[in-house]
């Protein structure tokens, strides 16, 4: 297929395109490069792509392409929440104009990148499948159930929409992230010798490796329209539900000397949700996610002792929220996420 993919310059991204490049198909990027420097280690070519903000995508971006792979979004809850109207800006009024602008352009398949999330609170313990009750928490969760809701009304014969609902990703990318839970401990274990938990241990989150998800993708591309058509699908395994304390330990077992400290001072996350990943498996028998917590903990470990990572790219270089900010007090970026135009 001729692919376009969204966000090719991200964490998910710049795993996705060579996997996508690797199974046949033509891939191109669309990306208006925010994260396009934030860099650790050696980086593979980047697809050509087509360097936009996703507010600006035409009719025209979208001929001739087969499919539209969706992964472009604001995206961490601290980032959705600093200011909840450009996340539905970005992440809801973009994207379901984008799938829009897709379906008239007449791309068959467009399969976007939703999240876990959706089921927030879930005040329970048990396994969540797809159809469980949504109970997004933050603007970043509920701009992804917008999203699904309004793709679902643009479904017809000739466009299928995907909803494809990661787990909380971790894993090593080129384009690092270091705000997201195991990417975050690993890091502050290397940096200072020991795995800081601020909440108490207690929530429930499910995980899935960025090439997981890259598999997920590539699968779903390949999959028969009858099988995933205008459907949702959970992207991860069981054996990943994990409580954040669970997390914890298995950092302390990846950094050698690092020990644990649960503070509490956050008190109880309300967004604890265990998940069922088995749809998944019964739609695509030949995709199954492959890595563990465990062999994540270690593979970023080494990752970062072999790049150098410090302390200030830690905190400022792969923390999307810190980031964004100081590129906007460089003068880099204006209020609403676009770059400022160089004054001759």
């Amino acid at each position: 297929m001729r692919v376009l993919l969204t966000g090719h310059q991200g964490y998910l991204g710049t795993v996705m395109a060579p996997v996508l490049a690797a199974a046949g198909h033509e891939v191109t990027g669309l990306d208006s490069g925010l994260f396009a420097d934030c860099v650790l280690g050696a980086m593979p070519d980047d697809p050509p792509g087509i360097p936009i903000d996703l507010r600006e995508v035409t009719l025209a971006h979208l001929a001739g392409y087969d499919a539209v792979v969706h992964l472009a979004a604001l995206s961490n809850d601290p980032l959705g929440s600093l200011d909840p109207e450009l996340t539905y800006d970005i992440n809801h009024r973009a994207s379901v104009r984008l799938a829009r602008l897709a379906r008239d352009a007449g791309v068959r398949r467009f399969l976007y990148a939703s999240t876990c999330s959706v089921y927030g609170a879930s005040g329970s313990g048990d396994l969540l499948n797809e159809d469980a009750r949504l109970r997004p928490v933050t603007p970043y969760a509920e701009s992804k159930v917008r999203v699904e809701d309004d793709l679902h009304a643009l479904a017809d014969d000739d466009f299928s929409p995907v909803y494809l609902r990661n787990a909380t990703a971790f894993g090593y990318s080129p384009r690092l992230r270091t705000d997201i839970v195991l990417n975050n401990l690993v890091a502050y274990a290397l940096l200072t010798g020991t795995v800081l938990v601020l909440s108490d241990g207690t929530p429930w989150r499910p995980l899935v490796h960025a090439a997981d998800i890259a598999a997920a993708f590539t699968a779903t591309l390949a999959s028969p329209r009858a099988v995933v058509h205008d459907r949702a699908f959970n992207v991860g395994t069981e054996a990943n539900n994990l409580t954040v304390a669970e997390i914890a330990d298995h950092v302390v077992a990846a950094v050698p000397g690092a020990r644990l400290r649960i503070t509490g001072e956050n008190g109880a996350d309300p967004r604890s949700y265990r998940v069922d990943f088995s749809r998944l498996r019964a739609a695509l028998p030949d995709f199954r996610a492959r890595w563990t917590v465990a062999a994540g903990a270690v593979e970023l470990a080494e990752a970062y002792q072999r790049f150098g990572l410090n302390r200030h790219s830690f905190e400022r270089r792969f923390t999307r929220l810190a980031w964004l900010s100081d590129r906007a007090a460089a003068g880099e970026i204006d209020t609403l996420l676009r770059p400022r135009q160089a004054v001759a």
